[in-house]
């Protein structure tokens, strides 16, 4: 079993302590997002576990624990969010300085193989356009030489839970605009800006889960969760079967998830699992217990293999 954690919401980031409490007692609760009476018991001890997939923007929260899961057997890699976008669209994002120095330290520590760069989502505005990505880029992969064998792009989706916070966005004059299948010139210049800025620092260029065809320019479709790169980077064969839970268009292979919505707290304007901001900090603050069972509230549930009696005689750590 691959464990996802999160796409989400930012573990790593937020919830460190929760993650290595849930390591040490074996096993975490997810509740369905859409109906939280479904709860699901997900097994976490090494033999449960084939890889465990990080997805951050800010791993040093967890980095003390990372010895601990690797004396306890347990195989991960990162996927590791680095844009520099503005503040007005990415407000609480570690400042590119600090992202760059922990990126290198962790890469240090767990080989950059196993450190993922992900330039994603590229936002386009009158502020980010395609020279700002194209020398934004190539300033970071420059900085990255070395510390990563892999860099993960994709174009912002506008989704309709978040039109309302982008017209308030707007009338800050900044108005996030997206391709919608019709590149131009500068979009063009944009694509093999990046494959040249990949390639010169040692880099694979792939895109997530992108509904532009960007093969022409040298950028192939890439999995999140990736059975070809698990087998390569581990010599583990896992399962190569799409994630029916995904979009159409990614090809991520199935995973477990252990995140919960409306619980990050960076506050990405075209953030597609916060909602509402304000709620997504209560819940952290109010809702969120490191010794919970669930990342939020305290939802609870036996192991599949155990009746509701059985597991009443079972004391969990």
């Amino acid at each position: 079993m691959i464990i996802s954690v999160s796409r989400r919401t930012d573990i790593p980031a937020f919830y460190a302590e929760w993650f290595i409490n849930r390591i040490r007692a074996g096993y975490c609760t997810v509740p369905n997002p859409f109906n939280s009476n479904q709860i699901s018991y997900i097994p976490l001890k090494p033999e449960d576990v084939d890889v465990i997939v990080f997805w951050t923007r800010h791993p040093r929260p967890l980095m003390p624990y990372l010895a601990e899961l690797d004396g306890r057997g347990y195989r991960y890699y990162f996927q590791y969010t680095l844009i520099n976008n503005p503040r007005l669209i990415d407000p609480k994002s570690p400042a590119l300085d600090i992202a760059l120095k922990t990126f290198c330290e962790l890469a240090d520590y767990v080989g950059p193989e196993r450190v993922v760069w992900r330039y994603d989502p590229i936002v386009f505005s009158q502020i980010t356009g395609a020279q700002f990505h194209q020398r934004t880029y190539a300033y970071i992969a420059r900085q990255l030489r070395g510390h990563t064998r892999r860099s993960t792009i994709s174009i912002v989706d506008i989704y309709p839970k978040i039109k309302k916070r982008l017209h308030k966005l707007a009338d800050q004059g900044i108005e996030l605009t997206t391709y919608d299948g019709k590149p131009d010139e500068a979009f063009d210049e944009l694509m093999r800006a990046l494959v040249r800025a990949a390639d010169e620092n040692g880099m694979e260029i792939v895109s997530c889960a992108e509904e532009l065809a960007l093969q022409s320019y040298g950028i192939r479709p890439g999995k999140c969760v990736d059975d070809e790169y698990i087998e390569r980077i581990f010599g583990l064969k896992v399962t190569d079967k799409k994630d029916p839970a995904q979009r159409e268009k990614c090809g991520c292979v199935v995973s477990k998830d252990i995140g919960m919505y409306e619980s990050c707290l960076f506050g990405c304007q075209y953030c597609y699992a916060s909602s509402r901001f304000e709620r997504a900090q209560h819940n952290h603050d109010v809702e969120h217990r490191p010794g919970s069972p669930s990342l939020l509230g305290w939802y609870d549930a036996a192991p599949p293999e155990l009746s509701y009696s059985d597991a009443k005689q079972i004391t969990f750590l």
